[in-house]
């Protein structure tokens, strides 16, 4: 039985030990996400890093709420960088997930800002994990007519 939360793509040997590395070898402010994210601190929700899809590794991903985080350091803001970033989410939201993109820059200096855009995108599609379930029956308020 596939698991909807990891699905299990197929994934060369040479792209698996890309992510492995990638993981390893973590820039700056992917460590200082990764710190926010790891083990359902974001308001439960449960992120994987440096996952690979299709040819890509997604920097961070959230299989429930289909969403996929890119940090683009400065080789991402040149002509050939935004190109190739425009093929890449292209073929992600081909699968399903949205793409938030933000530069390490925006992590390293607005933190609570990344982390507040993740959270209304996690939001926007799933139920939220933040929400406390109702148990049992809703109340509901009846109305009676006054007889005139």
């Amino acid at each position: 039985m596939v698991d909807p939360k990891h699905p299990a793509w197929k994934i060369s040997d040479k792209l698996r030990a890309n992510a492995r590395a990638l993981r390893r070898d973590s820039t700056d402010a992917e460590r200082i996400l990764w710190s926010e994210l790891r083990a359902g601190r974001l308001n439960g929700a449960s992120f994987r890093r440096q996952v690979p899809i299709e040819n890509y590794i997604a920097d961070f991903i959230c299989h429930a709420a289909k969403l996929v985080i890119e940090l683009d350091g400065g080789q991402h803001f040149s002509d050939e960088g935004e190109r190739a970033d425009t093929r890449r989410s292209t073929v992600l939201e081909a699968k399903g997930f949205k793409v938030l993109r933000f530069s390490n820059l925006d992590v390293m200096t607005n933190r609570s800002g990344v982390l507040e855009t993740i959270i209304t995108a996690i939001a926007e599609r799933t139920l939220s994990p933040a929400l406390p379930r109702k148990r049992g029956r809703e109340q509901t308020v009846s109305v009676e007519k006054k007889q005139p």
